[in-house]
């Protein structure tokens, strides 16, 4: 089962706006005509991913986790492996 909370606001700017105003940030999604309009509010909303005219989902190919109180860091994708690595340097200098 799924559920979504529907709220009215007056514009879109208030609609990021109540969206930020959380303490969580895992996922949002945007669902509209204008996806250029879309992209641009995506920018604005403070979550680990926004999908536009789709749902919120894990995708192995994709970077996915939250920020503020949903988590820190990702996991999946080339960014999350970053995550469960050690890079070490190796510097050799000049021979003499």
């Amino acid at each position: 089962m799924k559920a979504a909370a529907i709220i009215r606001v007056a514009s879109a700017e208030d609609a990021i706006a109540h969206a930020n105003d959380t303490e969580f940030g895992l996922g949002a999604a945007i669902w509209t005509r204008d996806v250029a309009k879309a992209a641009v509010y995506a920018r604005q909303i403070e979550a680990g991913a926004v999908f536009i005219n789709g749902m919120v989902a894990s995708d192995p190919r994709l970077p996915f986790g939250g920020i503020k109180r949903s988590g820190y860091g990702r996991e999946l994708g080339s960014y999350g492996i970053r995550e469960f690595t050690n890079t070490k340097t190796v510097w050799t200098g000049p021979a003499r």
